[in-house]
């Protein structure tokens, strides 16, 4: 495996050595093996099917995807809210690696903070394929358009995940190049921005939630429990996500860790699944029990209505999911490295998906406004492009994910190898 370092660091200036940094970056995290070469290349390939989709859903209307007028969200959404919460709890090894000092979990916080990264360029994507006209973004831009701020809660979506996108960029970039100079990173540059990361990782999710229960018009999520629902599912799938990417990365022998940051995640998972599981009962009860107009869109999305029952098997898939994920967190053999523990994780991640998606953003049209029940099952054109999206955030992590190991495996400059996350083999 290649690695970068610089030679002298002392006798260059951040202008020379900073663009030389970014080359020899970018050179290094696309050179690698047959293997590398054969996923890059089929990453690209899905992308580019994506992008074509995207391409014939522009040219020719929404029309392309399976959306109404009475459903006017759908998978686009719907992968959308669920890759901000895999953006939010991407930072959470961040708690305990800097609230509480866990030397171990400072190894592995660059993975978290990069995953976080691909995922708000996938909700990016995701809402821009949602647009049926593209072109008219500029209407958001500040000073040439009406950007609406602070009366839309669309508008501090925006706000905040660009901020934590631009957060999180810098944060992986400053120790990724102080680990180039073979320095050690001054706190001052990047430990604000590690607490800072963590109140707008809650942040992201919350105003997102905010955008859907401050819809007067739809009942079903006009709901205070949708915020903490959703910041317990994120602190769930975040981890549990991270959980592959670091199994993957062990075994291709990029970059490994101690087991401890595993345990604690896990740790983690179990408590918010618990958490996530308690509140979506508490729903329930509350929809079936007090009946009113949450309970129309409630007994569609579980037990249909009127003949109508598209969304039924997606919830029930997911209540399964969740469960069967949960109890296999909860055995002892999930805290080693065994199939059992991946097996949960994907279990859990599928589940969250269905959950904040087919679950939660389309019931949330039916019935709609008029009582009509309008059903929506998304198109080719739909799955097309939310693969491409999926494709590039995996493409983007894969170069991050391949730089950061290539930096940490460098040879670094003597007696300037200290680095405040670690780093090498574990």
């Amino acid at each position: 495996m290649s690695s970068i370092s610089a030679s002298d660091p002392d006798q260059e200036s951040h202008f020379i050595s900073y663009p030389t940094f970014l080359g020899r970056a970018l050179w290094s995290a696309t050179e690698g093996s047959l293997a590398f070469y054969a996923w890059m290349t089929l990453l690209t390939a899905i992308s580019l099917v994506g992008a074509n989709a995207w391409a014939h859903q522009v040219a020719e209307g929404m029309i392309q995807t399976n959306m109404t007028d009475q459903v006017s969200w759908g998978l686009y959404i719907s992968n959308f809210t669920f890759c901000v919460g895999l953006a939010a709890g991407g930072v959470m090894m961040v708690i305990p690696a800097y609230l509480y000092d866990d030397h171990q979990m400072h190894k592995v916080v660059i993975i978290g903070e990069a995953i976080a990264i691909a995922a708000i360029v996938m909700c990016t994507l995701s809402v821009v394929v949602d647009i049926g006209r593209p072109d008219r973004f500029w209407h958001m831009i500040p000073g040439i358009g009406k950007f609406n701020w602070p009366i839309s809660m669309l508008t501090w979506d925006i706000i905040v995940l660009n901020g934590y996108l631009l957060i999180n960029l810098h944060i992986v970039g400053y120790l990724l190049y102080m680990r180039y100079l073979g320095r050690t990173p001054n706190p001052v540059w990047y430990v604000p921005f590690v607490f800072l990361s963590i109140f707008w990782a809650i942040s992201i999710h919350t105003v997102t939630a905010f955008l859907y229960c401050g819809l007067g018009g739809r009942p079903f999520w006009n709901t205070a429990l949708l915020a903490p629902r959703f910041l317990a599912s994120a602190f769930v799938s975040g981890p549990a996500f991270i959980l592959l990417v670091m199994r993957i990365l062990r075994v291709t022998g990029c970059y490994a860790a101690d087991p401890g940051p595993a345990r604690t995640l896990i740790q983690i998972i179990r408590v918010a699944m618990v958490v996530n599981l308690l509140m979506l009962v508490s729903e329930i009860f509350t929809l079936f029990y007090t009946g009113g107009a949450h309970a129309s869109s409630a007994h569609y999305l579980f037990f249909g209505s009127h003949g109508h029952d598209g969304l039924v098997p997606w919830m029930w898939s997911s209540i399964a999911l969740n469960l069967i994920g949960t109890a296999l967190f909860f055995l002892p053999s999930a805290m080693d490295r065994s199939l059992v523990r991946v097996v949960a994780c994907v279990c859990v991640l599928v589940g969250i998906w269905i959950e904040k998606g087919m679950g939660l953003i389309v019931p949330g049209f039916i019935p709609s406004t008029l009582h009509e029940i309008v059903e929506y099952s998304p198109s080719l054109i739909e799955w097309k492009v939310v693969a491409g999206i999926w494709a590039f955030g995996f493409l983007l992590l894969t170069i991050m994910l391949k730089l950061i190991a290539n930096v940490f495996n460098a040879q670094p400059v003597p007696e300037r190898t200290t680095v405040a996350t670690g780093g090498g083999r574990g």
